[in-house]
Protein backbone atom coordinates (compact mmCIF):
# COMPACT_ATOMS: atom_id res chain seq x y z
CA UNK A 1 0.00 0.00 0.00
CA UNK A 2 0.87 3.62 -0.67
CA UNK A 3 0.27 6.58 1.82
CA UNK A 4 -0.01 10.01 0.63
CA UNK A 5 -0.90 12.67 3.66
CA UNK A 6 -0.91 16.72 3.94
CA UNK A 7 -1.88 18.68 7.25
CA UNK A 8 -5.84 17.89 6.51
CA UNK A 9 -5.80 13.82 5.34
CA UNK A 10 -4.18 10.96 5.02
CA UNK A 11 -5.05 9.25 1.42
CA UNK A 12 -4.03 5.11 1.11
CA UNK A 13 -3.77 3.67 -2.26
CA UNK A 14 -3.41 -0.09 -3.81
CA UNK A 15 -0.55 -0.41 -6.45
CA UNK A 16 -3.33 -3.65 -7.31
CA UNK A 17 -5.96 -1.11 -9.56
CA UNK A 18 -4.00 1.53 -8.22
CA UNK A 19 -7.23 2.23 -6.17
CA UNK A 20 -7.96 4.38 -3.22
CA UNK A 21 -8.64 2.42 0.30
CA UNK A 22 -8.80 5.25 2.96
CA UNK A 23 -9.58 9.07 2.31
CA UNK A 24 -8.87 9.77 6.60
CA UNK A 25 -9.43 13.56 7.90
CA UNK A 26 -7.10 13.83 10.43
CA UNK A 27 -8.98 16.98 12.12
CA UNK A 28 -12.44 14.86 12.17
CA UNK A 29 -11.11 11.63 13.07
CA UNK A 30 -13.38 10.29 10.15
CA UNK A 31 -13.17 7.86 7.56
CA UNK A 32 -14.69 8.65 4.43
CA UNK A 33 -14.60 5.44 2.35
CA UNK A 34 -16.57 2.13 2.16
CA UNK A 35 -14.80 -0.56 4.44
CA UNK A 36 -14.96 -3.23 1.52
CA UNK A 37 -16.60 -5.54 3.36
CA UNK A 38 -16.83 -8.49 1.07
CA UNK A 39 -20.24 -9.24 2.32
CA UNK A 40 -21.83 -6.85 0.15
CA UNK A 41 -18.89 -5.46 -2.43
CA UNK A 42 -15.14 -6.41 -2.26
CA UNK A 43 -14.14 -3.45 -3.72
CA UNK A 44 -13.49 -0.07 -2.99
CA UNK A 45 -12.92 2.38 -5.47
CA UNK A 46 -11.91 0.42 -8.91
CA UNK A 47 -10.74 2.07 -12.13
CA UNK A 48 -12.63 1.36 -15.25
CA UNK A 49 -10.34 1.07 -18.03
CA UNK A 50 -10.35 0.38 -21.42
CA UNK A 51 -14.09 0.36 -21.19
CA UNK A 52 -16.60 1.50 -19.03
CA UNK A 53 -19.52 -1.01 -17.67
CA UNK A 54 -20.52 -4.37 -19.57
CA UNK A 55 -19.98 -5.42 -22.95
CA UNK A 56 -22.50 -7.36 -25.33
CA UNK A 57 -21.89 -10.70 -24.60
CA UNK A 58 -18.56 -8.99 -22.97
CA UNK A 59 -17.45 -9.19 -26.34
CA UNK A 60 -16.57 -6.28 -28.80
CA UNK A 61 -15.11 -6.22 -32.67
CA UNK A 62 -12.25 -4.26 -34.38
CA UNK A 63 -10.89 -5.08 -37.28
CA UNK A 64 -12.80 -7.57 -38.14
CA UNK A 65 -11.86 -9.54 -35.05
CA UNK A 66 -13.70 -10.29 -31.93
CA UNK A 67 -12.09 -9.36 -28.60
CA UNK A 68 -13.86 -10.31 -25.10
CA UNK A 69 -13.34 -8.15 -22.14
CA UNK A 70 -15.42 -8.72 -19.18
CA UNK A 71 -16.80 -5.66 -17.13
CA UNK A 72 -15.43 -2.65 -16.52
CA UNK A 73 -12.10 -3.87 -18.52
CA UNK A 74 -8.58 -5.22 -17.25
CA UNK A 75 -7.14 -2.32 -15.35
CA UNK A 76 -8.80 -2.31 -11.87
CA UNK A 77 -7.50 -6.07 -11.60
CA UNK A 78 -3.73 -5.42 -12.84
CA UNK A 79 -0.69 -4.09 -10.41
CA UNK A 80 0.33 -0.54 -11.40
CA UNK A 81 4.17 0.52 -11.12
CA UNK A 82 4.87 3.47 -8.94
CA UNK A 83 6.63 6.31 -10.91
CA UNK A 84 6.50 8.68 -8.79
CA UNK A 85 5.75 9.96 -5.44
CA UNK A 86 6.10 13.30 -3.05
CA UNK A 87 4.54 13.50 0.70
CA UNK A 88 1.27 14.81 -0.89
CA UNK A 89 0.94 13.05 -4.44
CA UNK A 90 1.75 10.08 -5.97
CA UNK A 91 1.69 8.51 -9.67
CA UNK A 92 0.83 5.39 -11.02
CA UNK A 93 1.37 3.54 -14.57
CA UNK A 94 -0.21 0.58 -16.36
CA UNK A 95 1.51 -0.27 -19.78
CA UNK A 96 0.12 -2.70 -22.25
CA UNK A 97 1.82 -5.75 -22.56
CA UNK A 98 1.43 -9.34 -24.18
CA UNK A 99 -1.68 -10.14 -21.77
CA UNK A 100 -3.82 -6.97 -22.16
CA UNK A 101 -2.52 -7.14 -26.28
CA UNK A 102 -4.80 -10.23 -26.32
CA UNK A 103 -8.05 -8.80 -25.68
CA UNK A 104 -7.29 -4.88 -26.21
CA UNK A 105 -4.98 -4.82 -29.50
CA UNK A 106 -3.63 -0.98 -28.70
CA UNK A 107 -0.59 -0.03 -26.93
CA UNK A 108 -1.02 2.32 -24.49
CA UNK A 109 0.37 3.93 -21.16
CA UNK A 110 -2.15 4.66 -18.23
CA UNK A 111 -1.33 7.19 -15.83
CA UNK A 112 -3.05 7.95 -12.37
CA UNK A 113 -2.12 10.91 -10.31
CA UNK A 114 -3.84 11.05 -6.92
CA UNK A 115 -2.45 14.59 -5.09
CA UNK A 116 -3.99 16.48 -2.10
CA UNK A 117 -5.22 19.88 -2.33
CA UNK A 118 -6.46 20.88 1.45
CA UNK A 119 -8.84 18.91 1.94
CA UNK A 120 -9.68 17.42 -1.57
CA UNK A 121 -8.06 14.28 -3.11
CA UNK A 122 -7.75 15.03 -7.01
CA UNK A 123 -7.71 11.81 -9.11
CA UNK A 124 -6.41 12.76 -12.61
CA UNK A 125 -6.48 10.03 -15.58
CA UNK A 126 -4.39 10.04 -18.28
CA UNK A 127 -4.23 7.64 -21.29
CA UNK A 128 -1.48 7.89 -23.86
CA UNK A 129 -1.56 6.63 -27.27
CA UNK A 130 1.77 4.70 -27.62
CA UNK A 131 1.02 2.52 -30.71
CA UNK A 132 1.00 3.61 -34.73
CA UNK A 133 -2.79 3.45 -35.07
CA UNK A 134 -6.08 5.09 -33.54
CA UNK A 135 -6.66 4.14 -30.42
CA UNK A 136 -10.11 3.69 -28.72
CA UNK A 137 -10.84 3.32 -25.19
CA UNK A 138 -13.18 4.77 -22.04
CA UNK A 139 -11.88 5.48 -18.62
CA UNK A 140 -13.93 5.97 -15.48
CA UNK A 141 -14.23 6.31 -11.72
CA UNK A 142 -15.87 4.18 -9.22
CA UNK A 143 -15.23 5.09 -5.93
CA UNK A 144 -17.08 4.38 -2.67
CA UNK A 145 -18.08 6.44 0.24
CA UNK A 146 -19.67 5.31 3.74
CA UNK A 147 -23.09 5.86 4.61
CA UNK A 148 -24.02 7.06 7.12
CA UNK A 149 -20.86 8.97 7.64
CA UNK A 150 -21.90 9.20 11.58
CA UNK A 151 -22.65 6.96 14.21
CA UNK A 152 -26.60 6.77 15.19
CA UNK A 153 -27.79 8.04 11.38
CA UNK A 154 -29.28 5.59 9.20
CA UNK A 155 -29.02 5.35 5.36
CA UNK A 156 -32.05 7.34 4.76
CA UNK A 157 -30.82 10.18 6.48
CA UNK A 158 -28.79 11.31 3.38
CA UNK A 159 -29.03 12.10 0.19
CA UNK A 160 -27.19 13.59 -2.82
CA UNK A 161 -27.42 17.23 -3.56
CA UNK A 162 -26.46 18.43 -7.29
CA UNK A 163 -25.12 22.05 -7.85
CA UNK A 164 -28.01 22.59 -10.11
CA UNK A 165 -31.43 21.48 -11.12
CA UNK A 166 -32.08 18.72 -12.87
CA UNK A 167 -34.83 17.32 -15.16
CA UNK A 168 -32.69 14.33 -15.31
CA UNK A 169 -34.47 10.39 -16.72
CA UNK A 170 -31.78 7.50 -15.06
CA UNK A 171 -30.99 4.93 -18.27
CA UNK A 172 -32.22 1.64 -16.72
CA UNK A 173 -29.53 -1.49 -16.89
CA UNK A 174 -30.87 -4.11 -18.52
CA UNK A 175 -30.55 -7.74 -16.57
CA UNK A 176 -27.13 -8.60 -19.19
CA UNK A 177 -25.91 -5.41 -17.84
CA UNK A 178 -26.78 -2.88 -21.12
CA UNK A 179 -28.18 0.36 -21.06
CA UNK A 180 -32.05 0.08 -22.25
CA UNK A 181 -33.26 2.62 -25.13
CA UNK A 182 -35.45 4.63 -23.26
CA UNK A 183 -34.65 6.91 -19.82
CA UNK A 184 -37.11 6.47 -17.02
CA UNK A 185 -38.28 9.65 -14.91
CA UNK A 186 -36.60 10.29 -11.55
CA UNK A 187 -35.18 14.01 -10.98
CA UNK A 188 -37.89 16.06 -11.92
CA UNK A 189 -36.45 19.69 -11.57
CA UNK A 190 -34.89 19.21 -8.31
CA UNK A 191 -30.96 19.19 -7.31
CA UNK A 192 -31.92 16.63 -4.64
CA UNK A 193 -31.74 13.02 -4.22
CA UNK A 194 -32.62 11.19 -1.41
CA UNK A 195 -31.08 8.15 -0.84
CA UNK A 196 -32.23 4.95 0.66
CA UNK A 197 -31.30 1.11 -0.23
CA UNK A 198 -34.55 0.84 -2.21
CA UNK A 199 -33.35 3.19 -4.73
CA UNK A 200 -30.70 0.86 -6.06
CA UNK A 201 -32.87 -2.33 -6.48
CA UNK A 202 -32.57 -2.37 -9.93
CA UNK A 203 -28.51 -2.32 -10.66
CA UNK A 204 -26.80 1.54 -10.76
CA UNK A 205 -28.22 4.59 -11.62
CA UNK A 206 -27.16 5.56 -14.99
CA UNK A 207 -27.40 9.36 -16.06
CA UNK A 208 -26.40 11.20 -19.18
CA UNK A 209 -25.52 14.81 -19.90
CA UNK A 210 -26.54 16.71 -16.57
CA UNK A 211 -26.06 20.08 -16.34
CA UNK A 212 -24.58 19.44 -12.78
CA UNK A 213 -20.64 19.50 -12.76
CA UNK A 214 -20.54 18.32 -9.08
CA UNK A 215 -22.64 16.40 -6.60
CA UNK A 216 -22.88 16.91 -2.19
CA UNK A 217 -23.60 13.57 -0.25
CA UNK A 218 -25.50 15.42 2.46
CA UNK A 219 -27.67 15.05 5.88
CA UNK A 220 -29.74 17.93 7.27
CA UNK A 221 -28.95 15.52 10.35
CA UNK A 222 -25.20 15.89 9.92
CA UNK A 223 -23.06 19.10 9.15
CA UNK A 224 -20.22 16.36 7.57
CA UNK A 225 -20.02 15.42 4.06
CA UNK A 226 -18.15 15.26 1.00
CA UNK A 227 -18.59 16.42 -2.59
CA UNK A 228 -17.63 14.96 -5.78
CA UNK A 229 -16.55 17.62 -8.90
CA UNK A 230 -17.20 15.52 -12.12
CA UNK A 231 -16.31 18.39 -14.47
CA UNK A 232 -15.50 16.94 -18.27
CA UNK A 233 -17.18 13.65 -17.84
CA UNK A 234 -20.25 13.44 -19.68
CA UNK A 235 -21.69 10.00 -17.55
CA UNK A 236 -22.38 9.82 -13.60
CA UNK A 237 -23.16 6.44 -12.29
CA UNK A 238 -24.89 6.42 -8.65
CA UNK A 239 -24.86 2.41 -7.61
CA UNK A 240 -24.81 0.86 -3.94
CA UNK A 241 -24.52 -3.30 -3.44
CA UNK A 242 -27.92 -4.33 -2.09
CA UNK A 243 -28.38 -3.21 1.51
CA UNK A 244 -25.00 -1.98 1.51
CA UNK A 245 -24.13 1.10 3.63
CA UNK A 246 -22.10 2.88 1.20
CA UNK A 247 -22.94 5.01 -2.13
CA UNK A 248 -20.34 5.20 -5.45
CA UNK A 249 -20.61 8.04 -7.19
CA UNK A 250 -18.61 7.20 -10.52
CA UNK A 251 -17.54 10.02 -13.18
CA UNK A 252 -17.82 8.61 -16.30
CA UNK A 253 -15.77 9.01 -19.81
CA UNK A 254 -17.63 6.05 -21.52
CA UNK A 255 -21.00 3.61 -20.75
CA UNK A 256 -22.15 0.27 -20.94
CA UNK A 257 -23.15 -1.13 -24.06
CA UNK A 258 -26.76 -0.54 -25.35
CA UNK A 259 -29.53 -3.14 -26.01
CA UNK A 260 -29.35 -2.37 -30.03
CA UNK A 261 -25.05 -2.37 -30.09
CA UNK A 262 -23.80 -3.90 -33.02
CA UNK A 263 -20.57 -4.35 -30.88
CA UNK A 264 -18.55 -2.48 -33.23
CA UNK A 265 -15.76 -0.87 -30.93
CA UNK A 266 -15.04 2.54 -33.18
CA UNK A 267 -18.88 3.04 -33.01
CA UNK A 268 -19.54 2.38 -29.35
CA UNK A 269 -21.15 4.83 -27.26
CA UNK A 270 -19.19 7.04 -25.33
CA UNK A 271 -16.03 5.97 -26.93
CA UNK A 272 -12.85 8.26 -27.15
CA UNK A 273 -10.27 8.25 -30.18
CA UNK A 274 -7.18 8.98 -29.67
CA UNK A 275 -4.33 9.37 -32.34
CA UNK A 276 -0.80 8.05 -31.96
CA UNK A 277 1.35 9.74 -29.40
CA UNK A 278 -1.39 12.11 -28.29
CA UNK A 279 -2.84 12.00 -24.50
CA UNK A 280 -5.77 12.19 -23.30
CA UNK A 281 -6.34 13.64 -19.95
CA UNK A 282 -9.42 14.15 -17.19
CA UNK A 283 -9.72 14.55 -13.45
CA UNK A 284 -12.22 14.33 -10.91
CA UNK A 285 -11.83 15.69 -7.05
CA UNK A 286 -13.66 14.48 -3.67
CA UNK A 287 -13.56 17.02 -0.86
CA UNK A 288 -14.51 16.09 2.21
CA UNK A 289 -15.64 17.92 5.23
Amino acid sequence: MFTIENANLTVVISPEGAALQSIFNKDLKREYMWSGDAAFWGKKSPILFPIVGTLKEDTYYFGGKAYQLGRHGFARDMVFTLIAQTGSTIGLRLKSNEDTLAKYPFDFRFDIRYELIQNSVKVTYSVSNSGKSPMYFSVGGHPAFKVPLEEGLAYNDYYLEFNHQEHAGRWPISKEGLIETVPVELLNNTDRLALTKELFQKDALVFKGLSSNSVTLKSDRDVHGLSVDFTGFPYLGIWAAKNADFVCIEPWCGIADSVGTDQQLEKKEGIHVLQPAKNFERSWSVTVF
